[in-house]
Protein backbone atom coordinates (compact mmCIF):
# COMPACT_ATOMS: atom_id res chain seq x y z
CA UNK A 1 0.00 0.00 0.00
CA UNK A 2 1.49 3.63 -0.32
CA UNK A 3 1.90 5.34 2.51
CA UNK A 4 2.65 9.07 3.50
CA UNK A 5 6.13 10.16 4.94
CA UNK A 6 5.56 12.55 7.84
CA UNK A 7 8.51 14.56 9.91
CA UNK A 8 8.12 14.30 13.56
CA UNK A 9 7.34 17.26 15.36
CA UNK A 10 10.29 19.07 16.98
CA UNK A 11 9.15 19.87 20.92
CA UNK A 12 10.23 23.35 22.37
CA UNK A 13 12.32 21.79 25.72
CA UNK A 14 15.86 22.91 27.22
CA UNK A 15 18.99 22.16 25.37
CA UNK A 16 19.37 18.50 25.40
CA UNK A 17 22.41 17.98 23.36
CA UNK A 18 25.56 20.38 22.26
CA UNK A 19 25.09 18.13 19.15
CA UNK A 20 22.78 20.05 17.23
CA UNK A 21 21.14 16.66 15.47
CA UNK A 22 20.99 14.78 18.80
CA UNK A 23 19.42 17.48 19.86
CA UNK A 24 16.47 17.54 17.26
CA UNK A 25 16.27 13.74 17.51
CA UNK A 26 15.88 13.93 21.30
CA UNK A 27 13.06 16.59 20.99
CA UNK A 28 11.41 15.09 18.31
CA UNK A 29 11.09 11.75 20.77
CA UNK A 30 9.51 14.12 23.28
CA UNK A 31 12.73 14.51 25.38
CA UNK A 32 12.21 17.08 28.30
CA UNK A 33 15.40 17.61 29.83
CA UNK A 34 18.72 15.87 30.04
CA UNK A 35 17.58 13.55 33.21
CA UNK A 36 15.48 11.63 31.02
CA UNK A 37 18.77 10.72 28.73
CA UNK A 38 20.63 9.76 31.51
CA UNK A 39 22.05 5.87 31.11
CA UNK A 40 24.08 5.77 34.84
CA UNK A 41 22.79 2.55 36.55
CA UNK A 42 22.66 4.75 39.64
CA UNK A 43 19.49 6.13 37.94
CA UNK A 44 17.36 2.77 38.01
CA UNK A 45 14.68 2.81 39.55
CA UNK A 46 14.66 0.83 43.08
CA UNK A 47 13.02 -2.57 43.62
CA UNK A 48 11.08 -1.46 46.92
CA UNK A 49 9.01 0.28 44.88
CA UNK A 50 7.32 -2.46 42.90
CA UNK A 51 4.08 -3.55 45.33
CA UNK A 52 3.82 -7.01 46.29
CA UNK A 53 7.99 -7.45 45.82
CA UNK A 54 8.71 -7.70 50.28
CA UNK A 55 6.30 -10.51 50.50
CA UNK A 56 8.10 -12.46 46.91
CA UNK A 57 11.32 -11.81 48.78
CA UNK A 58 9.86 -13.44 52.33
CA UNK A 59 8.53 -16.57 49.94
CA UNK A 60 12.00 -16.95 48.57
CA UNK A 61 13.92 -16.59 52.04
CA UNK A 62 11.68 -18.95 53.65
CA UNK A 63 12.55 -21.47 50.11
CA UNK A 64 16.06 -20.56 51.11
CA UNK A 65 15.81 -21.89 54.71
CA UNK A 66 14.24 -24.96 54.22
CA UNK A 67 16.05 -25.94 50.74
CA UNK A 68 12.87 -25.83 49.24
CA UNK A 69 11.86 -27.34 45.69
CA UNK A 70 11.55 -24.48 43.28
CA UNK A 71 10.16 -24.80 39.56
CA UNK A 72 10.20 -22.02 37.42
CA UNK A 73 7.43 -21.49 34.82
CA UNK A 74 8.18 -19.47 31.86
CA UNK A 75 6.59 -18.42 28.80
CA UNK A 76 7.57 -19.79 25.63
CA UNK A 77 8.96 -16.86 23.22
CA UNK A 78 12.37 -14.90 24.05
CA UNK A 79 11.11 -12.51 26.92
CA UNK A 80 10.02 -15.74 28.63
CA UNK A 81 13.23 -17.98 27.86
CA UNK A 82 15.62 -14.92 29.23
CA UNK A 83 13.43 -14.27 32.73
CA UNK A 84 13.53 -18.17 33.03
CA UNK A 85 17.21 -18.44 32.33
CA UNK A 86 18.13 -15.27 34.83
CA UNK A 87 15.72 -16.38 37.23
CA UNK A 88 17.51 -19.62 37.62
CA UNK A 89 20.83 -18.10 37.18
CA UNK A 90 20.36 -15.82 40.26
CA UNK A 91 18.57 -18.59 42.31
CA UNK A 92 21.51 -20.66 42.18
CA UNK A 93 23.99 -17.96 42.63
CA UNK A 94 21.73 -16.53 45.72
CA UNK A 95 22.44 -20.24 47.38
CA UNK A 96 18.79 -21.63 46.54
CA UNK A 97 19.71 -24.84 44.93
CA UNK A 98 17.11 -27.21 44.20
CA UNK A 99 15.71 -25.07 41.03
CA UNK A 100 14.29 -26.16 38.06
CA UNK A 101 12.38 -25.11 35.06
CA UNK A 102 9.21 -25.81 33.12
CA UNK A 103 8.66 -24.57 29.89
CA UNK A 104 4.79 -25.33 28.47
CA UNK A 105 4.73 -26.43 25.02
CA UNK A 106 2.57 -23.98 22.63
CA UNK A 107 0.69 -27.08 21.36
CA UNK A 108 0.58 -29.46 24.11
CA UNK A 109 -0.09 -26.86 26.91
CA UNK A 110 -0.75 -23.57 25.61
CA UNK A 111 0.39 -20.15 27.58
CA UNK A 112 0.50 -19.84 30.91
CA UNK A 113 0.51 -21.88 34.73
CA UNK A 114 -2.40 -24.11 33.59
CA UNK A 115 -3.59 -27.03 35.33
CA UNK A 116 -1.46 -29.11 33.06
CA UNK A 117 1.32 -27.08 33.73
CA UNK A 118 0.60 -27.57 37.39
CA UNK A 119 -0.05 -31.19 37.50
CA UNK A 120 3.32 -31.49 35.57
CA UNK A 121 5.29 -29.36 38.57
CA UNK A 122 3.47 -31.49 41.15
CA UNK A 123 4.86 -35.10 39.64
CA UNK A 124 8.28 -32.72 40.02
CA UNK A 125 7.38 -32.53 43.36
CA UNK A 126 7.56 -28.73 43.45
CA UNK A 127 7.07 -26.95 46.59
CA UNK A 128 7.48 -23.03 45.64
CA UNK A 129 6.15 -22.23 42.01
CA UNK A 130 7.68 -19.38 40.41
CA UNK A 131 5.93 -17.53 37.04
CA UNK A 132 8.01 -15.33 35.09
CA UNK A 133 6.54 -13.62 31.97
CA UNK A 134 3.19 -15.15 32.85
CA UNK A 135 0.79 -16.10 35.29
CA UNK A 136 -1.02 -13.06 36.19
CA UNK A 137 -4.19 -14.67 34.48
CA UNK A 138 -3.41 -18.29 35.50
CA UNK A 139 -6.43 -18.57 37.98
CA UNK A 140 -7.23 -22.13 37.38
CA UNK A 141 -3.48 -23.24 37.47
CA UNK A 142 -2.65 -21.14 40.36
CA UNK A 143 -5.79 -22.81 42.26
CA UNK A 144 -5.12 -26.20 41.35
CA UNK A 145 -1.99 -25.77 43.19
CA UNK A 146 -2.89 -23.92 46.60
CA UNK A 147 -5.31 -26.59 46.68
CA UNK A 148 -2.04 -29.30 46.88
CA UNK A 149 -0.48 -26.76 49.44
CA UNK A 150 2.17 -25.19 47.00
CA UNK A 151 3.12 -21.86 47.46
CA UNK A 152 3.24 -19.93 44.27
CA UNK A 153 5.16 -16.38 43.13
CA UNK A 154 3.84 -14.67 40.47
CA UNK A 155 6.39 -12.40 38.13
CA UNK A 156 4.37 -10.96 35.11
CA UNK A 157 4.19 -7.93 33.39
CA UNK A 158 1.37 -8.31 31.39
CA UNK A 159 -2.00 -6.18 32.07
CA UNK A 160 -4.05 -8.00 34.74
CA UNK A 161 -7.45 -8.81 34.79
CA UNK A 162 -10.02 -7.10 37.37
CA UNK A 163 -9.84 -9.64 40.03
CA UNK A 164 -6.21 -11.78 40.34
CA UNK A 165 -5.33 -15.11 41.00
CA UNK A 166 -4.78 -16.55 44.83
CA UNK A 167 -0.92 -16.42 44.83
CA UNK A 168 0.91 -15.91 47.76
CA UNK A 169 2.93 -13.22 46.27
CA UNK A 170 2.35 -11.18 42.92
CA UNK A 171 5.00 -8.67 41.35
CA UNK A 172 3.82 -7.52 37.87
CA UNK A 173 4.23 -3.48 37.63
CA UNK A 174 0.96 -2.83 35.80
CA UNK A 175 -1.24 -4.10 38.87
CA UNK A 176 -3.57 -1.02 39.55
CA UNK A 177 -2.16 -0.90 43.07
CA UNK A 178 1.54 -0.70 42.12
CA UNK A 179 3.28 2.81 41.82
CA UNK A 180 6.47 1.94 40.32
CA UNK A 181 6.97 4.84 38.11
CA UNK A 182 8.26 2.04 35.03
CA UNK A 183 4.89 0.33 33.79
CA UNK A 184 6.96 -0.85 30.44
CA UNK A 185 9.49 -3.87 32.37
CA UNK A 186 9.72 -6.66 30.22
CA UNK A 187 9.11 -10.03 32.17
CA UNK A 188 12.77 -10.40 32.64
CA UNK A 189 12.87 -7.02 33.74
CA UNK A 190 10.54 -7.89 36.12
CA UNK A 191 12.51 -11.25 37.11
CA UNK A 192 15.83 -8.83 37.43
CA UNK A 193 14.16 -6.62 39.83
CA UNK A 194 12.96 -9.37 42.13
CA UNK A 195 16.55 -11.36 42.26
CA UNK A 196 18.10 -7.58 42.99
CA UNK A 197 15.58 -7.35 46.24
CA UNK A 198 16.52 -10.63 47.22
CA UNK A 199 20.14 -10.15 47.02
CA UNK A 200 19.86 -7.33 49.31
CA UNK A 201 17.41 -8.58 51.93
CA UNK A 202 20.17 -11.45 51.87
CA UNK A 203 23.02 -9.13 52.19
CA UNK A 204 20.60 -7.12 55.31
CA UNK A 205 20.62 -10.35 56.99
CA UNK A 206 24.19 -10.89 57.06
CA UNK A 207 24.54 -13.60 53.91
CA UNK A 208 26.86 -11.14 51.35
CA UNK A 209 28.50 -8.35 51.73
CA UNK A 210 29.36 -5.88 48.77
CA UNK A 211 32.47 -7.63 47.90
CA UNK A 212 31.26 -11.35 48.36
CA UNK A 213 27.26 -10.96 46.81
CA UNK A 214 26.66 -12.29 43.21
CA UNK A 215 27.43 -9.78 40.72
CA UNK A 216 24.13 -8.76 39.04
CA UNK A 217 25.64 -6.67 36.22
CA UNK A 218 26.67 -10.44 34.48
CA UNK A 219 22.54 -10.33 34.18
CA UNK A 220 22.16 -7.57 32.44
CA UNK A 221 23.04 -9.11 28.83
CA UNK A 222 19.85 -11.19 29.50
CA UNK A 223 17.93 -8.25 30.39
CA UNK A 224 19.13 -6.25 27.77
CA UNK A 225 17.71 -9.50 24.80
CA UNK A 226 14.77 -10.50 26.37
CA UNK A 227 13.60 -6.59 26.93
CA UNK A 228 14.67 -5.59 23.19
CA UNK A 229 13.15 -8.45 21.90
CA UNK A 230 9.33 -8.17 23.66
CA UNK A 231 9.20 -4.51 22.04
CA UNK A 232 7.90 -3.01 25.01
CA UNK A 233 8.55 0.88 25.00
CA UNK A 234 12.17 2.17 26.23
CA UNK A 235 11.41 4.49 28.82
CA UNK A 236 13.83 5.35 30.45
CA UNK A 237 14.56 2.86 33.13
CA UNK A 238 14.59 -0.05 30.46
CA UNK A 239 17.24 2.22 27.87
CA UNK A 240 19.22 1.71 30.88
CA UNK A 241 18.59 -2.05 31.62
CA UNK A 242 19.34 -2.33 27.56
CA UNK A 243 22.03 -0.01 27.01
CA UNK A 244 24.01 -1.76 29.99
CA UNK A 245 23.52 -5.44 29.24
CA UNK A 246 24.45 -4.32 25.16
CA UNK A 247 27.41 -2.67 26.25
CA UNK A 248 28.31 -5.91 28.36
CA UNK A 249 27.71 -7.58 25.06
CA UNK A 250 29.62 -5.56 23.17
CA UNK A 251 33.09 -6.21 25.55
CA UNK A 252 32.48 -10.02 25.00
CA UNK A 253 31.05 -10.09 28.55
CA UNK A 254 27.71 -11.92 27.74
CA UNK A 255 26.67 -15.89 28.52
CA UNK A 256 27.70 -18.64 26.38
CA UNK A 257 24.69 -18.57 24.64
CA UNK A 258 24.08 -15.22 23.30
CA UNK A 259 27.84 -15.24 22.37
CA UNK A 260 26.90 -18.44 20.05
CA UNK A 261 23.59 -16.85 19.03
CA UNK A 262 25.55 -13.68 17.48
CA UNK A 263 28.19 -15.88 16.10
CA UNK A 264 25.80 -17.81 14.09
CA UNK A 265 23.66 -14.61 12.98
CA UNK A 266 26.90 -13.41 11.59
CA UNK A 267 27.21 -10.11 13.49
CA UNK A 268 30.06 -8.26 14.57
CA UNK A 269 29.79 -8.78 18.66
CA UNK A 270 31.60 -5.60 18.65
CA UNK A 271 29.44 -3.53 16.82
CA UNK A 272 26.07 -4.82 17.67
CA UNK A 273 22.71 -2.84 18.48
CA UNK A 274 19.61 -2.99 19.97
CA UNK A 275 18.38 -3.75 15.90
CA UNK A 276 20.55 -6.80 15.88
CA UNK A 277 19.02 -8.01 18.87
CA UNK A 278 15.87 -7.36 17.72
CA UNK A 279 15.86 -8.49 14.02
CA UNK A 280 18.75 -11.36 13.95
CA UNK A 281 19.34 -12.63 17.51
CA UNK A 282 15.60 -12.81 18.88
CA UNK A 283 13.97 -14.89 16.21
CA UNK A 284 16.07 -17.51 16.66
CA UNK A 285 15.50 -17.87 20.18
CA UNK A 286 12.03 -17.52 19.38
CA UNK A 287 11.88 -20.55 17.01
CA UNK A 288 12.09 -22.85 19.58
CA UNK A 289 9.15 -21.83 21.55
CA UNK A 290 7.43 -21.40 17.88
CA UNK A 291 7.85 -24.52 16.54
CA UNK A 292 9.21 -27.31 19.00
CA UNK A 293 10.00 -25.97 22.68
CA UNK A 294 11.59 -23.08 24.26
CA UNK A 295 12.99 -25.36 26.98
CA UNK A 296 16.03 -25.60 24.34
CA UNK A 297 16.12 -21.67 23.97
CA UNK A 298 16.58 -21.87 28.18
CA UNK A 299 19.20 -24.72 27.88
CA UNK A 300 20.78 -22.32 25.33
CA UNK A 301 21.10 -19.53 28.01
CA UNK A 302 21.91 -21.48 30.89
CA UNK A 303 24.75 -22.73 28.79
CA UNK A 304 27.83 -22.64 30.65
CA UNK A 305 30.65 -23.68 27.48
CA UNK A 306 30.78 -22.43 24.19
CA UNK A 307 31.16 -25.81 22.65
CA UNK A 308 27.58 -27.06 24.40
CA UNK A 309 26.09 -23.10 23.15
CA UNK A 310 27.14 -23.30 19.36
CA UNK A 311 25.46 -27.03 18.84
CA UNK A 312 22.27 -25.84 20.66
CA UNK A 313 22.52 -22.36 18.56
CA UNK A 314 23.02 -24.25 15.91
CA UNK A 315 19.92 -26.31 16.34
CA UNK A 316 17.90 -23.04 16.84
CA UNK A 317 18.92 -21.67 13.86
CA UNK A 318 18.05 -24.59 11.87
CA UNK A 319 14.19 -24.23 13.43
CA UNK A 320 14.10 -20.88 12.42
CA UNK A 321 15.10 -21.31 9.20
CA UNK A 322 12.08 -23.63 8.83
CA UNK A 323 9.88 -21.03 10.51
CA UNK A 324 10.75 -18.86 7.39
CA UNK A 325 10.00 -21.16 5.14
CA UNK A 326 6.37 -21.54 6.95
CA UNK A 327 6.14 -18.27 7.23
CA UNK A 328 6.37 -17.33 3.81
CA UNK A 329 3.78 -20.16 2.11
CA UNK A 330 1.37 -19.35 5.06
CA UNK A 331 2.02 -15.55 3.93
CA UNK A 332 1.21 -16.30 0.35
CA UNK A 333 -1.80 -18.03 1.52
CA UNK A 334 -3.14 -14.96 3.61
CA UNK A 335 -2.65 -12.54 0.58
CA UNK A 336 -4.57 -15.41 -1.36
CA UNK A 337 -7.58 -14.63 1.10
CA UNK A 338 -7.11 -10.86 1.17
CA UNK A 339 -7.33 -10.47 -2.63
CA UNK A 340 -10.48 -12.58 -2.21
CA UNK A 341 -11.77 -10.50 0.29
CA UNK A 342 -11.03 -7.53 -1.87
CA UNK A 343 -13.01 -9.35 -4.72
CA UNK A 344 -15.91 -9.44 -3.19
CA UNK A 345 -15.83 -6.38 -0.75
CA UNK A 346 -13.60 -4.00 -3.34
CA UNK A 347 -12.21 -3.21 -0.45
CA UNK A 348 -10.41 -4.95 2.22
CA UNK A 349 -12.03 -4.27 5.72
CA UNK A 350 -10.84 -2.11 8.18
CA UNK A 351 -10.34 -4.94 11.03
CA UNK A 352 -8.88 -8.25 9.29
CA UNK A 353 -9.63 -11.66 10.10
CA UNK A 354 -7.56 -14.15 8.44
CA UNK A 355 -8.32 -18.66 8.83
CA UNK A 356 -7.07 -21.46 7.67
CA UNK A 357 -7.25 -24.67 9.64
CA UNK A 358 -3.47 -26.29 8.54
CA UNK A 359 -1.78 -22.78 9.75
CA UNK A 360 1.26 -23.38 12.01
CA UNK A 361 0.19 -21.80 15.17
CA UNK A 362 3.55 -21.08 16.24
CA UNK A 363 3.44 -18.69 13.30
CA UNK A 364 0.33 -17.22 13.21
CA UNK A 365 2.22 -13.86 14.96
CA UNK A 366 4.37 -13.51 12.50
CA UNK A 367 1.81 -13.97 9.92
CA UNK A 368 -0.55 -11.18 11.49
CA UNK A 369 2.33 -9.06 11.77
CA UNK A 370 3.12 -9.43 8.83
CA UNK A 371 -0.53 -9.02 7.05
CA UNK A 372 -0.93 -5.42 9.62
CA UNK A 373 1.94 -4.16 8.02
CA UNK A 374 1.74 -4.34 4.61
CA UNK A 375 -2.28 -3.11 4.78
CA UNK A 376 -2.03 -1.02 7.73
CA UNK A 377 -5.52 -2.78 9.50
CA UNK A 378 -5.29 -4.63 12.89
CA UNK A 379 -5.04 -8.14 12.53
CA UNK A 380 -5.84 -11.45 13.57
CA UNK A 381 -4.89 -14.92 12.31
CA UNK A 382 -6.56 -17.84 13.25
CA UNK A 383 -5.43 -21.96 13.14
CA UNK A 384 -7.57 -25.12 14.41
CA UNK A 385 -6.64 -25.81 17.65
CA UNK A 386 -5.59 -29.58 18.47
CA UNK A 387 -8.88 -29.24 20.67
CA UNK A 388 -11.63 -30.13 18.46
CA UNK A 389 -13.76 -27.14 17.24
CA UNK A 390 -11.85 -24.71 18.92
CA UNK A 391 -9.59 -21.63 16.75
CA UNK A 392 -6.40 -20.52 18.41
CA UNK A 393 -5.70 -16.62 16.84
CA UNK A 394 -2.53 -13.97 17.05
CA UNK A 395 -3.60 -10.20 16.99
CA UNK A 396 -1.22 -7.42 15.91
CA UNK A 397 -2.86 -4.11 15.82
CA UNK A 398 -1.63 -0.59 14.80
CA UNK A 399 -0.67 3.03 16.35
CA UNK A 400 -3.73 4.34 18.26
CA UNK A 401 -5.37 0.70 19.05
CA UNK A 402 -5.19 -1.24 22.04
CA UNK A 403 -5.56 -4.73 20.89
CA UNK A 404 -6.52 -6.09 24.34
CA UNK A 405 -9.05 -3.40 24.89
CA UNK A 406 -10.81 -4.10 21.33
CA UNK A 407 -11.18 -7.64 22.40
CA UNK A 408 -12.32 -6.50 25.70
CA UNK A 409 -15.07 -5.03 24.10
CA UNK A 410 -16.31 -7.83 21.81
CA UNK A 411 -16.10 -10.53 24.80
CA UNK A 412 -18.50 -8.25 26.84
CA UNK A 413 -20.91 -7.55 23.97
CA UNK A 414 -20.38 -11.43 22.97
CA UNK A 415 -20.18 -13.05 26.51
CA UNK A 416 -19.69 -16.58 24.58
CA UNK A 417 -17.71 -15.96 21.74
CA UNK A 418 -14.26 -15.40 23.03
CA UNK A 419 -13.01 -18.58 25.57
CA UNK A 420 -9.95 -16.80 26.17
CA UNK A 421 -7.59 -13.84 25.87
CA UNK A 422 -4.90 -11.52 27.02
CA UNK A 423 -1.74 -9.59 26.33
CA UNK A 424 -0.99 -5.71 25.24
CA UNK A 425 -1.86 -2.78 23.28
CA UNK A 426 0.59 -4.07 19.95
CA UNK A 427 -0.15 -8.04 20.09
CA UNK A 428 -2.75 -10.09 21.98
CA UNK A 429 -3.63 -14.05 21.68
CA UNK A 430 -7.16 -15.56 22.08
CA UNK A 431 -9.03 -18.81 21.36
CA UNK A 432 -12.90 -18.82 20.08
CA UNK A 433 -15.09 -21.51 18.66
CA UNK A 434 -14.81 -22.36 15.55
CA UNK A 435 -18.28 -21.91 15.37
CA UNK A 436 -18.62 -18.31 15.65
CA UNK A 437 -15.80 -17.42 13.53
CA UNK A 438 -17.76 -15.40 10.42
CA UNK A 439 -19.99 -13.87 13.97
CA UNK A 440 -16.66 -12.87 15.64
CA UNK A 441 -15.34 -11.46 11.93
CA UNK A 442 -17.82 -8.82 11.84
CA UNK A 443 -17.69 -8.15 15.37
CA UNK A 444 -14.02 -7.22 15.40
CA UNK A 445 -14.57 -5.50 12.25
CA UNK A 446 -17.17 -3.25 13.78
CA UNK A 447 -15.11 -2.91 16.20
CA UNK A 448 -12.46 -0.98 14.87
CA UNK A 449 -14.95 1.20 12.78
CA UNK A 450 -16.64 2.59 15.83
CA UNK A 451 -12.71 2.99 17.10
CA UNK A 452 -10.74 3.89 14.34
CA UNK A 453 -11.49 6.45 11.08
CA UNK A 454 -9.76 5.77 7.45
CA UNK A 455 -7.41 8.19 8.35
CA UNK A 456 -5.84 5.95 11.11
CA UNK A 457 -5.56 3.60 8.31
CA UNK A 458 -3.58 4.79 6.23
CA UNK A 459 0.40 3.70 6.38
CA UNK A 460 2.64 7.04 7.92
CA UNK A 461 6.48 6.85 7.73
CA UNK A 462 7.00 9.03 10.54
CA UNK A 463 10.87 10.25 9.71
CA UNK A 464 13.41 12.96 11.41
CA UNK A 465 13.62 15.59 7.83
CA UNK A 466 16.38 15.48 5.72
CA UNK A 467 19.99 15.03 6.51
CA UNK A 468 22.42 17.43 4.58
CA UNK A 469 25.10 15.94 2.49
CA UNK A 470 27.81 16.91 5.23
CA UNK A 471 25.97 14.61 7.97
CA UNK A 472 26.13 11.65 5.48
CA UNK A 473 29.05 9.76 7.21
CA UNK A 474 30.34 7.20 9.35
CA UNK A 475 30.56 9.30 11.97
CA UNK A 476 26.95 10.32 12.24
CA UNK A 477 26.31 6.72 11.67
CA UNK A 478 28.45 5.89 14.82
CA UNK A 479 26.79 9.13 16.91
CA UNK A 480 23.52 7.70 16.05
CA UNK A 481 24.09 4.50 16.99
CA UNK A 482 25.97 5.25 19.94
CA UNK A 483 22.89 7.36 21.28
CA UNK A 484 21.23 4.57 21.63
CA UNK A 485 19.78 2.24 22.27
CA UNK A 486 16.78 2.99 19.92
CA UNK A 487 13.25 0.73 19.96
CA UNK A 488 10.01 0.73 21.01
CA UNK A 489 8.84 4.22 21.81
CA UNK A 490 12.23 5.47 21.58
CA UNK A 491 12.66 5.20 17.27
CA UNK A 492 15.55 4.86 15.64
CA UNK A 493 16.03 8.12 13.84
CA UNK A 494 14.63 7.87 9.73
CA UNK A 495 15.65 10.70 7.79
CA UNK A 496 14.00 11.33 4.31
CA UNK A 497 15.09 12.95 1.06
CA UNK A 498 14.93 13.10 -2.45
CA UNK A 499 17.27 11.12 -4.73
CA UNK A 500 18.17 10.28 -8.36
CA UNK A 501 18.32 6.54 -8.56
CA UNK A 502 21.58 5.87 -10.82
CA UNK A 503 21.18 1.90 -10.72
CA UNK A 504 19.17 -0.60 -9.30
CA UNK A 505 19.51 -4.01 -9.24
CA UNK A 506 17.68 -6.74 -7.09
CA UNK A 507 19.99 -9.13 -5.03
CA UNK A 508 19.27 -12.19 -2.84
CA UNK A 509 16.07 -13.28 -3.72
CA UNK A 510 13.92 -10.04 -2.95
CA UNK A 511 16.24 -6.84 -2.10
CA UNK A 512 16.54 -4.04 -3.71
CA UNK A 513 20.28 -2.27 -4.26
CA UNK A 514 20.66 0.96 -5.39
CA UNK A 515 23.13 3.60 -6.30
CA UNK A 516 21.61 6.93 -5.10
CA UNK A 517 22.79 10.67 -5.75
CA UNK A 518 21.14 13.52 -3.53
CA UNK A 519 18.73 15.29 -5.93
CA UNK A 520 20.50 18.48 -5.51
CA UNK A 521 23.72 16.94 -5.95
CA UNK A 522 26.33 15.42 -3.37
CA UNK A 523 28.27 11.96 -2.70
CA UNK A 524 27.02 8.92 -4.46
CA UNK A 525 25.53 6.65 -1.80
CA UNK A 526 24.98 2.66 -1.55
CA UNK A 527 21.35 1.98 -0.47
CA UNK A 528 19.35 -1.21 -0.07
CA UNK A 529 15.85 -2.31 0.20
CA UNK A 530 15.15 -5.45 1.89
CA UNK A 531 12.42 -7.42 1.28
CA UNK A 532 10.55 -5.52 -1.74
CA UNK A 533 7.91 -7.26 -3.57
CA UNK A 534 9.48 -8.61 -7.14
CA UNK A 535 6.59 -7.61 -8.82
CA UNK A 536 7.11 -4.08 -8.42
CA UNK A 537 11.04 -3.80 -8.46
CA UNK A 538 13.41 -3.65 -10.01
CA UNK A 539 12.07 -0.79 -12.14
CA UNK A 540 14.39 1.14 -14.53
CA UNK A 541 11.68 3.70 -15.05
CA UNK A 542 12.39 5.30 -11.99
CA UNK A 543 14.23 7.46 -12.12
CA UNK A 544 14.05 9.58 -8.83
CA UNK A 545 12.20 8.86 -5.71
CA UNK A 546 11.29 10.57 -2.07
CA UNK A 547 13.25 8.11 0.37
CA UNK A 548 12.87 7.28 3.68
CA UNK A 549 15.88 5.86 5.48
CA UNK A 550 18.37 4.94 8.35
CA UNK A 551 21.99 5.50 7.96
CA UNK A 552 24.03 2.71 8.43
CA UNK A 553 27.66 1.35 8.32
CA UNK A 554 27.91 -1.56 5.91
CA UNK A 555 30.96 -4.25 6.50
CA UNK A 556 32.64 -5.64 4.12
CA UNK A 557 35.99 -7.44 3.99
CA UNK A 558 36.96 -5.19 6.29
CA UNK A 559 36.00 -1.87 4.54
CA UNK A 560 33.60 0.49 6.19
CA UNK A 561 30.97 2.24 4.25
CA UNK A 562 27.77 4.37 4.42
CA UNK A 563 24.66 2.82 3.64
CA UNK A 564 21.44 4.03 3.63
CA UNK A 565 18.65 1.30 4.73
CA UNK A 566 15.39 2.05 2.56
CA UNK A 567 12.37 1.85 4.56
CA UNK A 568 9.91 3.19 1.59
CA UNK A 569 10.20 4.52 -1.31
CA UNK A 570 7.91 7.08 -3.63
CA UNK A 571 8.52 7.37 -6.93
CA UNK A 572 8.84 11.14 -8.66
CA UNK A 573 8.52 11.95 -12.29
CA UNK A 574 11.65 12.85 -14.05
CA UNK A 575 11.77 16.96 -14.65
Amino acid sequence: MNKIIRRRPIAESEQLSENPLLDRLYRARKIKNTQELDRTLSSLLTPDLLNGISEAVDLLIEAQKNNTKIIIVGDFDADGATSTALMVRALRQLGLQDVSYLIPNRFEQGYGLSIDVAKMALKQQVELLITVDNGVSSFEGVEYLKAHNIKVLITDHHLPPETLPNADAIVNPNLPDCHFPSKSLAGVGVAFYVMLALRAKLRELGQFDKNTQPNFLELLDLVALGTIADVVPLDKNNRILAHHGLERIKRNLCNCGIRALIEIANRNINELCASDLGFAIAPRLNAAGRLDNMSVGVALLLADNMETARALALELDGLNQTRKEIEQGMKLEALEICRNLTALQQDIPMGITLYQADWHQGVLGILASRIKDKFHRPTIAFAQDQQAGILKGSARSIEGLHMRDVLERIHSQHPNMILKFGGHAMAAGLSIREEYLNQFQKAFNQVIKEWLDESSLQGIIWTDGDLSNQLMTIETAELIRRAGPWGQAFPEPIFDGEFKILQQRLVGENHLKMMLEPKQGGPLLDAIYFNIDTQYYPDLSIKQAKIAYKLDINEYRGQRNIQLLVNYLEPLSSE
